[in-house]
C-alpha cells in the first residue's frame, strides 16, 4: 500500500516539475525568441514567461499538487 502511494506521489512530482521546467527554462530561455512575436499585456511572451509567467505557473502547480495529494491521501486513508 505504501509503495502505490509513493509511486503515485513521485509520478505527480515528475509531471508537475516537468511542466514547471518547460514553462520556465523552455519558454523563458530556449523558445523565447520564437515566443517574442506574441504579445501579452504589451510585452513579448518570451519576456513575460522569463519575468513572471513561470512564477505564476509555479504557484498554480503548488495548488494543483495540494489538490492531488489531498485526493491521494483520501484514497489511501491518510487524511489528517
Amino acid at each position: 500500500m505504501k509503495e502505490k502511494y509513493w509511486k503515485k506521489n513521485i509520478m505527480y512530482l515528475r509531471i508537475l516539475l516537468t511542466i514547471w521546467f518547460i514553462s520556465s527554462f523552455g519558454f523563458g530561455i530556449l523558445f523565447a525568441e520564437n515566443l517574442n512575436s506574441i504579445f501579452l499585456g504589451g510585452f513579448p511572451l518570451g519576456f513575460w514567461f522569463a519575468q513572471q509567467g513561470s512564477i505564476y505557473i509555479f504557484v498554480m502547480l503548488i495548488f494543483i499538487y495540494v489538490y492531488l495529494m489531498n485526493k491521494l491521501d483520501k484514497e489511501h486513508n491518510l487524511e489528517e
